[in-house]
């Protein structure tokens, strides 16, 4: 679902919501009437993760689990800000998550990654590395959408094209065999009760493996130092206002 409407130079946050609340509703009347319950629906179009929300809540007859939103463009940045860093091929970065909404609150976790195999402090050893990691990494890949804008007047079409390709073949045909055993995507996926502590409803991204046939899991047990869980819960509380706002925009509507 790549179809939204943008945000435009002086309007209100809730004047997008609304629009795109409406856009989402007609959306999901459309597939709850016409689609194979079956059917797997990924939303790119931005806010990405609650115009899938809105799109879920209209269409019920779908379950929430086969309705997604796209973090896989944010994920791939992530490996190339640090294999470019690492002055190593972007395959062989592994162990990367991005947490929560896509936007500039987004959290690209780099805690677990891998280089070659080897910890990433391994191959980012210095000081001005670990520096970087909290600070440039960070905002290079929660601003790059709103960057490549500013130069070239014109979204990532063609990277969010291949992203959502890569979203899919995962998603469909799953990530065993593809991926090393100990490594995951970054999906935006239904929350229900996650070992995150994220609110149960939101639809947040996690770090996934998936089946084929189109089955996922959230990756377990995963070590969350405390700088990264106020990165998490951030996120979280962002996409839970944004919720509240969209659903406030469903009740004007239908008053």
């Amino acid at each position: 679902m790549v179809g939204g409407f943008p945000r435009k130079q002086g309007m209100e946050r809730k004047d997008v919501m609304g629009k795109n609340v409406a856009i989402y509703a007609a959306q999901a009347k459309a597939l709850e009437a016409k689609a194979n319950k079956g059917v797997k629906v990924l939303v790119v179009a931005n806010p990405a993760n609650t115009n899938a929300l809105m799109l879920s809540e209209h269409a019920p007859g779908i379950p929430k689990r086969d309705v997604t939103c796209l973090t896989r463009l944010d994920h791939n940045r992530a490996l190339a800000q640090l294999a470019e860093r690492a002055g190593a091929p972007v395959a062989d970065v592994k162990r990367v998550t991005i947490w929560g909404n896509h936007s500039s609150t987004q959290y690209p976790d780099a805690t677990q990654a891998t280089v070659g195999g080897r910890p990433l402090a391994d191959a980012l050893p210095s000081d001005a590395d670990a520096a970087w990691l909290k600070g440039e990494f960070v905002s290079t890949v929660q601003q790059r959408g709103a960057a490549v804008i500013a130069l070239r007047g014109l979204s990532s079409a063609m990277s969010a094209a291949s992203s959502a390709c890569d979203h899919v073949r995962d998603w469909l045909l799953g990530t065993d065999g593809r991926l090393a055993a100990d490594d995951w995507v970054s999906m935006g996926v239904i929350s229900d009760g996650n070992p995150y502590d994220v609110p149960e409803g939101l639809i947040y991204s996690f770090p996934v493996r998936c089946k084929a046939g189109g089955e996922w899991e959230i990756v377990p047990g995963l070590e969350i130092d405390e700088w990264s869980r106020g990165k998490i819960t951030a996120t979280a509380d962002e996409l839970a206002e944004e919720r509240a706002l969209a659903l406030e925009c469903i009740g004007e509507a239908a008053a």
